[in-house]
């Protein structure tokens, strides 16, 4: 037994509450290395002679990555404080006791020597999220390309490659003229990358953040889209760059201006003047990565701390938006967060608060700060299964188990799993244009748990390389869309919303077989069970033991095999 890769702390990670009197304990070990984990518990403080509150539990292995097998347990309790320790077998008959971070090799019954887990605390830590938004498909909108009210000539709108430059006139009248569009496509939740009011294409410098940019519209248009999306029932986010300014948002400029004299000198990270700002030079105060024209804001000053909550909570009352995507989330301090969380929750309780975040977030993910994130090891786990053909089936699931058995249970219906963004690559470029590979993307995308993010155009199989080329004129003309595709995508969304087992459902079973490029998931709920199959490879593959099964929910007759990185679902 590797005693060195057991690993269990006491802590809202490993022992939390999943509801009042509902907690749940997860213990790590090496891979593959325990055959049996019981979890021992007992009450601290009522003696044995009174009452034997001894109870032990066998735990589930629950997950696996590449190294570590999670173990966990559901346990119901009305205690105090509860105490509890682990009993833990090996491969070799080896039997081990883990209790207070040390090991023994006899059955623990000094309390002392217990974890130790307060019931009042844990359930007060509880991490209360949005249930509205559990399992909900994200669209993301980039404004400025998506859709225009205006008469844009198709040579300019369509234009590729494109740059930051180019003006396409895209507006709010515009999305709000296509919410029908994005209601019949299957979306719940419409994010729109920044709109307030900035010289950029990507309006990610922003000059103010009280004022609609004048190309986009006015907060008299985005009430509206926000109202429109509502009578839908779809739901509107907002992108929140709390994290840097332009150069003309009015602190920095007074801080151009009068340099050591400014009032606002304690907004910014200032190392010294004349400020440096030239292009191929390094700033002279701290930016968003090295570029001069986004200075980074301190908003570990109370001042600056103040101005942004009110800004995030004044487009929350103004436009009854239903939260914020948040820029360069990680790069700002966790006790900013913590009070954005408590401030904006007060203004709307169900607000949700998505952090951007390119590794694994769980500093930020323990209840206090942020609902969730975008899922990049998602996106990174997809494009190297599906478009490079470098990561195995089985890497692919121990990839998602890394992530189930590091973070809150109730994370599964919340991370915003995307194939690409307008940061990436379209994930069809990445794919070098095989249509087949994005649908196996897709069905990875939006037949398992999560907020799936759509990245605009992507049902209608648009192309596009890295930033900027990934954020083109959006394809409505039908003779330039793939209207195969958005077939695809519609029927993914109707069989995901027709079929909450697929993403609420128990899971039953989810292994790999990657010599033949499978992944076999299983779910579900009440008397509907539910299986998935994608094949991750390319050529033809037979599934004699599936012979005879149900109908596909699209309503074909499966044939017992499954060409090139197909999907197949059934119900049962």
């Amino acid at each position: 037994m590797e005693y060195a890769a057991i690993r269990h702390f006491a802590d809202r990670r490993y022992c939390y509450a999943l509801e009042k009197g509902r907690f749940l304990i997860r213990l790590e070990t090496k891979k593959g290395d325990a055959v049996r984990v019981v979890l021992h518990t007992q009450d601290k403080y009522l003696p044995l002679k009174f009452m034997d509150s001894r109870r032990e539990y066998a735990m589930k292995l629950a997950h696996s990555d590449r190294y570590r097998d999670y173990y966990e347990a559901v346990v119901d309790i009305d205690v105090v404080c509860l105490r509890y320790f682990f009993e833990i077998e090996d491969r070799a008959g080896t039997v081990a006791y883990y209790g207070g971070h040390d090991f023994y090799d006899r059955c623990i019954t000094d309390l002392d020597r217990m974890y130790d887990c307060p019931q009042n605390l844990r359930e007060e830590e509880l991490f209360e999220l949005p249930q509205w938004a559990k399992n909900k498909v994200v669209y993301q909108i980039f404004p400025s390309r998506f859709a225009t009210d205006q008469d844009v000539p198709a040579e300019t709108w369509y234009q590729a490659p494109i740059d930051h430059k180019a003006d396409l006139k895209g507006s709010l009248r515009g999305v709000i003229s296509r919410l029908e569009y994005l209601k019949e496509l299957g979306v719940d939740v419409v994010y729109m990358t920044p709109v307030f009011r900035s010289k950029s294409s990507h309006k990610y410098d922003i000059d103010d953040y009280y004022a609609i940019d004048p190309s986009f519209g006015t907060k008299e248009d985005l009430r509206e889209l926000v109202e429109k999306a509502h009578a839908l029932r779809m739901y509107v986010m907002l992108d929140g760059v709390f994290n840097h300014t332009s150069l003309d948002f009015f602190a920095f400029r007074d801080i151009q201006e009068r340099e050591e004299q400014s009032a606002y000198l304690d907004w910014y990270y200032i190392q010294s003047f004349p400020l440096e700002m030239a292009q191929g030079k390094r700033p002279s105060y701290k930016t968003f990565s090295y570029f001069g024209g986004m200075p980074k804001l301190n908003l570990r000053n109370q001042e600056t701390a103040d101005y942004f909550i009110n800004v995030a909570a004044y487009w929350i009352r103004e436009c009854d938006i239903d939260g914020w995507r948040l820029d360069v989330a990680d790069e700002i301090s966790h006790e900013f967060w913590r009070r954005f969380r408590r401030e904006i929750k007060a203004v709307k309780q169900d607000a949700l608060i998505v952090g951007e975040i390119w590794h694994y977030a769980g500093g930020f993910l323990e209840g206090g700060q942020w609902d969730s994130v975008m899922n990049y090891p998602f996106y990174n786990a997809v494009r190297e299964l599906a478009a490079e053909e470098s990561l195995s089936a089985g890497g692919f699931l121990e990839r998602l188990d890394f992530l189930r058995g590091n973070l809150h249970r109730a994370l599964d219906g919340y991370l915003w799993n995307l194939i690409d963004s307008h940061d990436t690559p379209r994930f069809l470029h990445s794919a070098g244009n095989r249509v087949e590979k994005q649908k196996l993307a897709a069905a990875l995308q939006l037949l398992l748990p999560g907020m799936p993010m759509i990245y605009y155009g992507d049902e209608a199989a648009m192309e596009g390389g890295g930033d900027p080329d990934c954020r083109r004129g959006m394809l409505w003309d039908q003779d330039r869309r793939n209207e195969e595709m958005f077939a695809y995508y519609q029927a993914l969304l109707r069989i995901r919303h027709g079929y909450p087992a697929l993403t609420e459902g128990e899971l039953l079973r989810q292994c790999a077989d990657d010599e033949r490029g499978l992944i076999r998931v299983e779910r579900q709920l009440g008397d509907v069970r539910m299986t998935v199959l994608f094949h991750t490879k390319r050529g033809c593959v037979e599934l004699p033991e599936w012979a005879g099964r149900p109908e596909l929910v699209r309503g074909e007759r499966f044939t017992g095999r499954l060409g090139d990185y197909e999907t197949a679902v059934f119900a049962e």
